[in-house]
């Protein structure tokens, strides 16, 4: 059988369980979560904790599944919240731990676009100077900025070509 302590120490086979390996059966699932099988399956068909199923067919459930299992429980017994209630706030909670995947990706695809992009010199506007002080104070200006020369930004990928401009002797 396998225990949280197994799970800390490893599978026996070099590596650590995941908290989503199917390694339990129904009785077992019923036994840790203290609920009745026939509870278990009932959660199953109607979606709120679906556990994996072996290949005959038989229903496998993680420790994540268990503590689905003893959540819903806890929202029905303790809470109040009906079934379908239940049902939805998983619904939400997939949904808001989706997009927060999500949120973190994108915020890592950005910081690996704010690397490699080059800032772009824009000279200042004669009205930004009048504008109300902030809290932050400005840069002092940088002695080799010159306003009428702006870097090249590639439109698609990355390069690294120089473009030199030499404009026509008349």
């Amino acid at each position: 059988m396998n225990t949280p302590e197994m799970n800390r120490r490893g599978n026996g086979h070099g590596g650590p369980l995941s908290e989503d390996a199917p390694m339990y059966v129904i009785s077992m699932a019923a036994e840790l979560s203290g609920l009745h099988p026939q509870t278990l399956r009932q959660y199953d068909r109607l979606g709120l904790v679906s556990p994996d199923r072996a290949v005959g067919r038989g229903r496998r459930y993680s420790l994540r599944d268990i503590e689905r299992l003893r959540e819903v429980q806890r929202l029905s017994q303790d809470e109040g919240v009906n079934l379908a209630g239940i049902k939805h706030i998983r619904s939400l909670q997939d949904e808001v731990a989706a997009l927060v995947a999500r949120v973190a990706e994108l915020e890592a695809a950005l910081a690996a676009v704010a690397v490699t992009t080059i800032p772009v010199a824009v000279p200042a506007s004669p009205a930004a100077e009048t504008a109300v002080p902030t809290a932050v104070p400005a840069a002092a200006p940088n002695p080799l900025y010159r306003g009428d020369l702006l870097p090249a930004i590639p439109a698609f990928g990355h390069s690294t070509a120089l473009v030199v401009w030499r404009p026509q002797q008349h």
